[in-house]
């Protein structure tokens, strides 16, 4: 089964780079040995940080791609 491509323009979400940045630096960083975990860990305790009325790090990463 074979997909026509199309000439689509798809963009990254605002703050999505640095996001994947951040985990980038924290995987090299800590050496886990289970990658998925630790992302999982990772971006749990980024979204309890937002909801605890912290920073949000996607909008401050949406601020410095700006």
């Amino acid at each position: 089964m074979s997909i026509a491509s199309s000439n689509t323009n798809m963009r990254v979400p605002a703050g999505f780079r640095n996001l994947l940045e951040g985990l980038a630096r924290e995987v090299l960083r800590e050496q886990p040995t289970n990658v998925v975990a630790f992302a999982a860990q990772y971006f749990q305790k980024l979204l309890e940080q937002r909801e605890a009325g912290g920073i949000d790090p996607v909008a401050w990463g949406a601020m410095l791609e700006d």
